[in-house]
């Protein structure tokens, strides 16, 4: 009954993931959430972790693109940095915004993989659209007010994926 919200993967952070995972299963593309997932949320900062896992992900040949409903111009602050694509306002978890995403990446559903940390925006979007999703925990618990009573329902249905055996580890 659910089961459009439960996430194919689950990993702690970002860096617990070995591209080699994603390649291993046909990979070819990753469309990454930002905030809580890349970097903390409302703050531009990410760790040399990240960095240097994004750089491993590419020598993994895997083509990258952020993908956040966040705005437009803090997207592309991080984006230039990190010289990634990346798209804002996405309205996620609307098809729209993966298809686009996945025309940047030149990549197929079943060659794509999302990786963010909301069941009800990262998750359910890619899982409509046969993505290969991975739910990572957020980075931090500072969030919008409507992304925290979001995060009771995610809970809830943690809690019942969890209790059916259907939440399966990276490593």
């Amino acid at each position: 009954m659910f089961e459009k919200f439960c996430p194919r993967a689950v990993a702690h952070t970002l860096t617990e993931i070995e591209p080699s995972f994603l390649t291993e299963r046909g990979i070819r593309g990753l469309i990454l959430d930002l905030d809580n997932t890349l970097v903390e949320w409302n703050t531009k900062f990410y760790g040399q972790g990240v960095r240097n896992w994004l750089q491993q992900a590419r020598k993994e040949g895997l083509e990258l693109c952020i993908l956040s409903n966040s705005t437009a111009k803090r997207v592309r602050n991080i984006t230039n940095e990190l010289n990634i694509p990346g798209l804002g306002r996405a309205g996620k978890p609307w098809g729209r915004s993966f298809r686009k995403a996945m025309e940047v990446l030149g990549t197929a559903p079943s060659q794509t993989a999302v990786l963010g940390d909301q069941l009800l925006t990262d998750v359910y979007g890619g899982n409509r659209l046969g993505i290969f999703t991975v739910l990572l925990i957020p980075l931090s618990q500072k969030e919008l007010p409507t992304t925290r009573c979001v995060r009771k329902i995610e809970r809830w249905l943690l809690d019942y994926f969890r209790a059916r055996g259907m939440l399966k580890g990276v490593v």
